[in-house]
């Protein structure tokens, strides 16, 4: 984990190189869409919060881009007790990995043939990774989930790691008394996404000496 923590992450403001940040932020949540519309026509388990989003979708009949954008609003909502304010990042990413999963949904059937499944779970966790990396690395805020447990570790004193464990159990939980999907992909996204995401975000990092003035 130390190549991970000596990259700075600190959301920094748009005005610095704004065409390759917002590009690059644009480019990661459209990635993030897409990876979630692999990984739920796979059929093989969702991460946490898609468990929760599948759940809620399967119980009304919206679609999945509609159900993630709603839960997001609702996280947002718990910001304000936790004194989190919302950046560009934020928003963005409410807006663009509803379109997006929605989008690439339409465009990508459910598989029943396991070596396809298999092919859009590994698809979908790999291409995770490096849409989170990317997006992360833009360092433009973070997303809605994101503020919620950074929001709560400073508010409890709790590490980062305990209160985004505590959050995803909670919400598998959820999600799967709603009808989620919980397989193999979940436990695959829970040991995959860490290391893949330290693994990309090195090559995707905005960094300020970078920038050219």
């Amino acid at each position: 984990m130390a190549q991970l923590e000596q990259i700075d992450l600190r959301p920094v403001p748009v005005t610095a190189s704004p065409t390759r940040r917002l590009t690059q932020l644009l480019l990661g949540l459209a990635l993030y869409g897409t990876s979630m519309a692999l990984m739920t026509r796979a059929g093989l388990g969702l991460n946490p919060w898609d468990v929760l989003h599948e759940g809620v979708v399967n119980r009304t009949g919206l679609t999945f881009g509609t159900v993630t954008a709603l839960a997001s609003g609702v996280v947002l909502l718990l910001w304000i007790p936790l004194k989190q304010r919302p950046g560009i990042g934020t928003v963005a990413n409410v807006v663009v990995i509803a379109i997006t999963v929605d989008l690439a949904r339409l465009v990508l059937p459910d598989q029943h043939a396991l070596g396809w499944q298999v092919t859009f779970l590994l698809s979908g966790i790999v291409l995770n990774g490096l849409a989170t990396a990317v997006y992360v690395g833009a360092r433009l805020g973070p997303g809605p989930r994101d503020g919620l447990m950074t929001g709560l570790a400073a508010r409890t004193g709790r590490s980062v790691r305990l209160v985004r464990t505590l959050i995803e159990l909670t919400v598998l939980g959820v999600g799967w008394l709603l009808g989620g999907t919980v397989g193999l992909g979940t436990v695959l996204y829970a040991l995959a996404i860490g290391p893949l995401a330290q693994l990309f975000l090195p090559y995707v990092v905005w960094r300020q000496r970078s920038a050219r003035s």
